[in-house]
């Protein structure tokens, strides 16, 4: 409900801070004294479009604040998570704020959070609701008569049903619209996609084929270098080339060429030099010279032994890289002719095969899936009748019960009918296969017509307030204001008006603008609107009456400009009766 109204620099309103009670408040004061700024106000805050003409003279901006305080399963809260904006407490009040600038320009806020004016209605409509002279919202909206009339006399497990089953229809539907649409797109490239397949099935990829390839790869190439380093030395030590002598021929021949320094077997017994011969110092070192040369000899023997061994167990195979490289390069040409990853091809290659099952087995699967979609529409309409069925034994008796409160609202001549308009197939939703509409003929030999369009001003705001009385509390509303709901009427009728508002004030809280004494009566709260020149300003205000000052203004009411005890007896009779 709403809890405060705060209004800054709106036409004649420099500032005026209003808290508000449950239950049923009048709103009374002189014709021209601003209650209709005050109600432009509450508007502003609603959504309704913004205009230069309510910024105060001389002032910058107008800004207006509404506060409300919701319960933490009202409907409100599921739109704001729809729209990403989350509340920190869910029971913590709504504050709905707008700004209008001089040049005309607008801002909304909710909880000091920018949002859209679109967004400030949607939430707006489902916090107030406003019957007035000139302006309807609420139940001059056809979209909200068929929640109204579900409300007010169907079932919740009928509205759930056909739901479920419509949503269940609506499935089959897409799933049967899918696979028609598989079908026919596979039909479309069915050679195609019978080569691609077959050629995918050929070369078989596996999951995380391309990374171990890679790694043998590797590996192989790894394996190569190294026999060709052993290879490249053993050749250094054993050429092909005959012409060129091996390491180990050469240590032969400085072997043999050194010897002729030492003396022969013979020589060495006869122990006769030659004078040619080399002095016993230089046969030493040539002594030891020859011995290096030996071992170096026989290092270099072992050296080709051990070359000779690493190069068998180095063997490369040639053949063996190039299998892999095939693979691997044959992998990555497929993933790049499909456009994914090598490491997708054995998903595409399935997703090919199951496109070709269902291309061959279609037809039945696409008969099942149409007799799934008969079924689940057949079970769809048969809740839909019976929610049909359910509708118009509610709608006769929605207008009944709305008429029985005509009469007394002095529209006895008018009829209200509720009409149950069938939808196209196509049309058909979760709620059913029809819209409601709520219709009202004014007066005798008039057709019916939308309640908005068919209506007087004050005859629209009467038959709001008989639809509240039967409605009452089957809305998320919880805020109603009417504005002059009693024009045009006195005594009886205005006194029945002000009964039936005391009455939905006890379901949602009722704000009234009033002029009528009987009605003002009835109100638990009352504001008085004023208007007063101050430094030679015009300015509005509103007072929160006591019960002294609203019986003084209930006579008022009833006099005129002078009150008179007589109008003060009335007051006090028309309280008392209240």
């Amino acid at each position: 409900m709403l809890t405060h109204l705060s209004i800054r620099d709106v036409v004649l309103i420099e500032k005026l801070d209003l808290a508000f009670q449950p239950g049923l408040t009048v709103l009374t004061g002189e014709t021209g004294a601003g209650k209709s700024i005050l109600l432009d106000s509450l508007g502003l805050t609603l959504g309704e479009r913004a205009t230069a003409g309510l910024v105060r003279a001389d002032a910058g901006q107008a800004a207006v604040s509404a506060s409300f305080e919701v319960p933490s399963d009202h409907p409100v809260h599921h739109l704001l998570s729809e729209q990403g904006i989350r509340l920190e407490d869910p029971s913590e009040p709504l504050l709905l704020r707008r700004t209008v600038t001089a040049d005309g320009r607008s801002r909304a806020y909710l909880n000091d959070q920018p949002i859209g004016v679109g967004l400030l209605r949607r939430v707006a409509a489902l916090l107030v609701e406003i019957q007035g002279q000139h302006e309807q919202m609420g139940l001059a909206d056809q979209s909200t008569h068929l929640d109204l009339l579900d409300a007010f006399g169907v079932t919740p497990q009928l509205r759930e049903a056909t739901a479920r089953t419509y949503r269940a229809w609506i499935s089959a539907t897409a799933a049967l619209a899918t696979a028609r649409a598989e079908m026919e797109a596979a039909a479309r490239e069915e050679d195609w996609l019978r080569q691609s397949s077959e050629d995918l099935a050929s070369l078989a990829p596996q999951e995380d084929e391309e990374e171990t390839l890679a790694a043998i790869r590797v590996s192989l190439q790894q394996d190569e270098r190294r026999s060709e380093a052993v290879a490249a030395a053993l050749s250094e030590l054993t050429p092909r080339d005959r012409r060129t002598a091996t390491p180990a021929a050469a240590l032969r021949s400085a072997s043999r060429a050194l010897g002729r320094l030492l003396p022969t077997p013979h020589e060495a017994t006869a122990n006769a030099p030659s004078s040619n011969a080399p002095s016993s110092g230089q046969q030493e070192r040539a002594q030891e010279a020859l011995m290096a040369l030996e071992k170096a000899e026989e290092a270099l023997a072992e050296a080709e032994n051990m070359l000779s061994r690493l190069a068998s167990d180095t063997e490369s195979d040639p053949r063996l890289l190039e299998e892999t490289e095939e693979r691997l390069f044959a992998l990555r040409a497929a993933a790049r002719k499909h456009g994914v990853a090598v490491t997708d091809l054995p998903h595409l290659l399935a997703s090919f095969q199951k496109r070709l099952a269902a291309l061959d087995s279609g037809n039945a699967q696409i008969a099942s899936l149409a007799a799934q979609e008969r079924e689940t529409r057949l079970l769809f309409e048969a809740e839909a009748v019976k929610l049909s069925e359910a509708r118009g034994k509610a709608a006769r008796k929605l207008e009944a019960s709305v008429m029985a409160e005509l009469r007394p609202v002095k529209l006895e001549r008018a009829r209200f009918i509720v009409s149950l308009i069938p939808l196209e197939p196509e049309a058909w939703n979760i709620r059913g296969r029809e819209q409601a509409c709520f219709l009202i003929a004014a007066n005798p030999g008039q057709p019916p017509g939308p309640l908005a369009k068919v209506a007087s001003g004050g005859e629209l705001s009467r038959l709001m307030l008989a639809l509240k009385v039967v409605l009452a509390g089957r809305s998320a509303v919880q805020t109603l204001v009417f504005d002059e709901v009693d024009s045009g009427v006195g005594g009886a009728t205005a006194s029945s008006i002000g009964d039936r508002l005391f009455q939905v004030a006890r379901d949602v809280q009722v704000l009234v603008v009033t002029h009528s004494p009987q009605v003002a009566a009835r109100g638990e709260h009352h504001l008085r609107i004023a208007k007063s020149v101050r430094h030679e300003r015009t300015e509005t205000s509103a007072t929160i009456l006591s019960a002294e000052a609203r019986r003084e203004e209930i006579a008022r009411m009833l006099a005129g400009d002078v009150v008179t005890d007589a109008a003060r007896a009335a007051a006090d009779s028309l309280l008392g009766s209240s």
